[in-house]
């Protein structure tokens, strides 16, 4: 059986299409994004199917247009947008969706073309300066979603969001009054950072949204507990995502508003981390540091910055049997020393200039980062069909919401 991959905007049929079916059929020059539209379907479906809330998709992990449509048809209906950017983006392709415009921060002509021009009536804030400036905007509108954002600890996610942005506790009680004495209905929010890698995270998170419902005396109407929700990479291997979800529901259900209230979540990386992945090719090999030919500049920011670790897999026909492996680091393709992925990345021992390997799980800030500095950056995108390497959505998850696919949905590792 034949199935279609796209390359260059044309149709092309190969046979079990994969990534080293398009090394084998390409042998490109430059870096190729691989993307799996049944992997960010089965994602969304799992979330609209099994989160007992409202999901919305923070644009930013991936603002692909193609993704937020096929986000759109598998029920994510509401999207978290953080500028005026992603605001008219989302409107342009998905006119009937529902934005929130929850960055905390916001310059008045953005919140006021937000809310006259593209119809968003959600906005976050964590001050009283942010509060008035809405409330001008909007010409002190009365239709407005509001949600305070509180500050929560960010000790159990990969990377902290817990400095820049949330009302202190000292503040969140007289800011919740404020906000309810202006707002159509009235939310609070929350981060627990990226890749938060128990659900704890999120019950310890709720415990504060219950002291400041408290101690304000506030009806509230939305709970967001934002993002966080992780992927699989190596040496990250996180709890089943339903465990996240029942301890969030049970949290909810304990507040004293839960009866009245809905239940937010935004989901970034985890609706779109396994949705694409990268084709690179080796340029050069010296001792075990491999240069190839993306990296800091472009899809592997992360990966030189934080230093995230992707897993990758050597796509090559001949790969001897038996072959050992070893830890390598990569440098990117510009003349900048920082362009370098310390890893470790482990690869066969015996990889060479001309090898291609597919770093994966990028779907999640690969092409939201990239960059040309250097004259580098172009990429092309190819549609494959078969499996990323690593998932958190289980065959018998897939099964119980109705995704079918001819691969297992299982870890390629």
């Amino acid at each position: 059986m034949l199935f279609p991959f796209i390359f260059w905007g044309s149709l092309e049929l190969y046979e079990n299409t994969d990534a080293l079916a398009v090394v084998r059929a390409l042998r490109p020059d430059e870096p190729i994004t691989l993307l799996r539209p049944h992997a960010a379907t089965r994602a969304a479906r799992f979330f609209v199917e099994k989160f007992q809330g409202k999901s919305l998709y923070a644009v930013k992990a991936n603002p692909s247009p193609a993704l937020l449509e096929l986000l759109w048809n598998a029920g994510i209906t509401h999207f978290d947008v953080a500028s005026l950017g992603e605001v008219r983006l989302v409107n342009k392709f998905l006119p009937d969706a529902k934005l929130c415009f929850m960055h905390p921060v916001k310059s008045e002509r953005a919140i006021s073309q937000a809310y006259h021009n593209h119809g968003v009536r959600t906005f976050s804030l964590d001050s009283r300066d942010e509060l008035e400036k809405i409330v001008r905007a909007t010409n002190g509108a009365t239709d407005l979603e509001l949600c305070v954002r509180i500050r929560v600890s960010s000790e159990h996610a990969k990377l902290s969001l817990a400095s820049k942005f949330g009302a202190d506790p000292s503040e969140v009680a007289d800011l919740l009054v404020a906000t309810r004495q202006v707002a159509d209905a009235l939310g609070i929010c929350f981060h627990v950072g990226s890749q938060a890698m128990t659900p704890a995270a999120f019950s310890e998170a709720m415990e504060h949204v219950r002291a400041a419902i408290v101690q304000a005396s506030v009806t509230v109407d939305i709970v967001d507990v934002g993002g966080g929700f992780p992927s699989v990479y190596p040496g990250m291997e996180p709890p089943p995502l339903e465990s996240y979800f029942d301890v969030i529901h049970n949290a909810f259900e304990d507040l004293p508003i839960s009866y009245s209230a809905e239940l937010w979540c935004e989901p970034g990386r985890a609706l779109c981390a396994e949705y694409a992945s990268l084709l690179v090719r080796v340029e050069k090999r010296r001792g075990n540091e491999l240069y190839i030919n993306d990296g800091a500049y472009g899809s592997l920011f992360d990966a030189a910055h934080v230093g995230w670790r992707f897993p990758v897999q050597l796509q090559r026909s001949d790969t001897s049997i038996g072959t050992q492996m070893a830890e390598f680091s990569f440098y990117g393709p510009t003349c900048d020393d920082m362009d370098h992925m310390v890893g470790p990345f482990v690869l066969p021992d015996d990889i060479q200039a001309g090898d291609y390997i597919e770093v994966g799980m990028l779907g999640a800030y690969g092409c939201a980062m990239r960059t040309e500095f250097n004259g580098f950056g172009e990429t092309e995108t190819v549609v494959v069909e078969d499996e990323p390497m690593a998932t958190l959505y289980s065959r018998s998850a897939a099964n119980d919401i109705g995704v079918t696919n001819r691969h297992a949905l299982v870890s390629k590792k």
